[in-house]
């Protein structure tokens, strides 16, 4: 660990980050897989389609019906997030040790904006990778109950059902189901995500500092995750098309290369790209605001 901060601080600041931004973002992510759950045309980004999908929530189930699924996605983001910025940051100080990963001698440890280690690019990459495709596979089943729930095309009442339910079809298996179109979409997005946060994030520090004005650490680290996350999600998001699909409907979507060849002929890989753009790009800028401003207050109470 880090000498300015303990274990502790991370799980603390990534649960709080992981809870905010399930709570604030969850209309979008049950508008997306309601996109992606279409067969055999694309939705392409149409407002006109939002629109239509928010309505038939509303008129359905009320206001409320647009926090469908959010008790799945506390039970996976919550303790998701919080053990994947403990594994990021304990892969990262331990990479720092290493000549490889190490950030260049040039680059600064030190910082009013962050008490994250520093690592070379390859580090970043790396780093974020592994993290979070291991805390990825741990969640799985609470992704696949959190995507069937969202969708239309399951009654689940409860939590405990949607598991039963999944065992029953598919055996304990079915709680796997996806999991390897979500590594190949979560390994380069967290990867791609990290790199482009971390050095977005010290050329603005740098630049304010050129400035000589006092580096705002809330709007650097939102501004530089709300860019970095608008770039990994054009770059893995059929992915996640292929993902959603093989939890939703695995009788039709079998495996990994029936499912890709469905979705090349429908032409439906950019499903709900848009939603997921944005929820990534406001996720992103909180959760990462959210923890590292935490870690800073941390810091700062214990000195």
């Amino acid at each position: 660990m880090s000498a300015k901060t303990r274990p502790s601080s991370h799980l603390i600041a990534g649960a709080s980050s992981g809870f905010a931004s399930a709570i604030v973002l969850q209309p979008f992510d049950l508008m997306k897989t309601r996109l992606q759950q279409v067969d055999g045309r694309s939705t392409g980004m149409g407002f006109g389609r939002l629109i239509g999908i928010a309505r038939g929530i509303v008129e359905t189930h009320g206001w409320q019906g647009l926090w469908r699924g959010t008790h799945a996605t506390l039970l996976r983001n919550v303790p998701g997030v919080a053990v994947y910025f403990y594994g990021l940051q304990t892969i990262r100080t331990q990479m720092t040790k290493m000549p490889h990963f190490a950030a260049a001698a040039r680059v600064s440890q030190d910082s009013v904006t962050t008490v994250l280690p520093k690592l070379s690019r390859e580090g970043d990459l790396l780093a974020g990778a592994v993290a979070r495709v291991t805390v990825g596979f741990l969640l799985n089943p609470f992704t696949v109950v959190k995507a069937r729930f969202e969708s239309d095309l399951y009654n689940y009442k409860t939590m405990r059902e949607a598991f039963r339910g999944i065992i029953r079809q598919q055996g304990v298996s079915g709680l796997l189901s996806g999991w390897t179109p979500s590594a190949m979409r979560d390994a380069p997005y967290a990867g791609i995500f990290l790199l482009f946060y971390e050095q977005i994030k010290d050329k603005a520090e740098q630049a304010m500092i050129r400035a000589h004005r006092e580096p705002s650490p809330g709007l650097i680290h939102s501004v530089s995750a709300a860019s970095a996350a608008a770039v990994a999600s054009c770059i893995t998001h059929p992915f996640d098309v292929v993902k959603t699909k093989m939890q939703l409907r695995p009788e039709r979507y079998t495996s990994l290369t029936k499912t890709i060849l469905i979705v090349l002929k429908e032409k439906t890989f950019f499903n709900g790209l848009g939603l997921r753009m944005s929820r990534k790009v406001l996720s992103s800028a909180i959760t990462w605001t959210v923890y590292e401003g935490t870690l800073l207050l941390l810091r700062e109470r214990r000195r």
